[in-house]
């Protein structure tokens, strides 16, 4: 696994992947991790990380895989280094944190390296509410759609939750068709992923249930049915200018984030 080095063998065929590339994800991979072994899964829980300080994971019974960022050009890394996307693709629904890395978003593509027969992978601001081991049966590729302010956006997947079938030949093929001359993918690894599987399987919202359709589409809001929530944009450990707004998101994050199991059944409604 060339620009892997696992800090221990895979204990079963099926994994959850995460990825860390900085301090403020550790954060998010913690609460993650807590909310996936609440649910009772049985899977191997995996976190690739590039050379950010994962030492407070390594008490969580997890298994740390070290990845290189992807082998891509000088003219691939300018293009897609924070000030240059940003310029060129500005987010404006939403306030990406100061620790936005979009050129190592792309090293998620190494887990099409992994060795497991079967994967999800899971944005590290994300929960898991309700065990999702069904999505391990899946085909691959799965994504729910990016809808977090209106119907339209159902056109576009979201690449924070999505299943996978790790692959050599699949891997190298990514890597051929990413870095090609005057190549720009918008928002990173989500717009090469819709492109690459371009008849990508939709999976229901609630697999992915993006944190602004609270206040933006409350109507989609049905705590008894969401599976993944996912902190897309601000994230719950930060200060930000929607923290009053989604409070109750962001107390669920912190009781994860705690070791604590909250009980869903007591949350209140948008």
């Amino acid at each position: 696994m060339e620009g892997l080095r696992p800090d221990r063998p895979a204990r079963d065929a099926r994994a959850f992947v995460t990825l860390v590339t900085n301090a403020d994800y550790v954060l998010g991979a913690t609460a993650l991790i807590h909310s996936l072994k609440a649910t009772g899964t049985t899977a191997d829980i995996v976190v690739l990380h590039t050379d950010a300080d994962v030492a407070p994971l390594r008490t969580l019974d997890v298994r740390l895989v070290r990845c290189d960022l992807l082998p891509t050009s000088d003219a691939f890394n300018q293009t897609h280094a924070r000030d240059a996307l940003h310029a060129r693709a500005a987010f404006t629904k939403g306030g990406k944190p100061p620790f936005h890395t979009p050129l190592d978003n792309f090293a998620k593509l190494r887990l099409w390296q992994l060795e497991y027969d079967r994967v999800v992978f899971l944005d590290a601001d994300t929960l898991v509410l309700r065990n999702i081991d069904k999505l391990f049966d899946y085909p691959e590729f799965c994504a729910a759609p990016n809808v977090y302010e209106g119907w339209g956006d159902f056109h576009r997947m979201n690449s924070g939750v999505f299943t996978a079938r790790p692959s050599a030949t699949t891997f190298a093929d990514m890597l051929a068709r990413l870095d090609v001359p005057d190549a720009f993918w918008r928002r990173t690894d989500q717009t090469f992923l819709e492109h690459y599987f371009s008849d990508w399987h939709g999976l229901p919202v609630v697999y992915n249930m993006l944190q602004y359709v609270w206040f933006a589409q409350p109507q989609l809001w049905k705590w008894d049915d969401i599976r993944v929530l996912h902190f897309q944009y601000e994230k719950p450990w930060q200060d930000h200018d929607k923290a009053d707004r989604l409070r109750p998101l962001i107390d669920l994050w912190t009781s994860y984030a705690r070791g604590e199991v909250p009980d869903l059944s007591a949350l209140p409604n948008p």
